[in-house]
């Protein structure tokens, strides 16, 4: 899922940790079983299985659906120090 979930983020959202709406377990998204490629792929929940994602990938757009997924936690590096408030 890594590359077609790059051109809607700008960070690596593999290392990204989603919670599964069904078991409320906490996985990476690289940690997800990922199924496709056709029609889009599906990431599925390694503990319960319950979809969590979808990606498809259309001529003119990319859908991504996150219906069964509590939440989505984006790690982002830390601010420099050096770095203007």
């Amino acid at each position: 899922m890594a590359g077609p979930l790059s051109e809607l983020f700008a960070l690596d959202v593999t290392t990204a940790v989603v919670r599964c709406r069904g078991c409320g377990a906490a996985n990476e998204v690289a940690r997800l079983r990922v199924y496709g490629p056709e029609p889009g792929l599906v990431g599925r929940c390694p503990g319960c299985d319950d979809v969590l994602l979808r990606v498809v990938r259309t001529p003119d757009a990319v859908w991504l659906d996150l219906g069964g997924a509590v939440s989505l936690r984006v790690p982002v590096p830390a601010a420099s120090s050096d770095a203007p408030a």
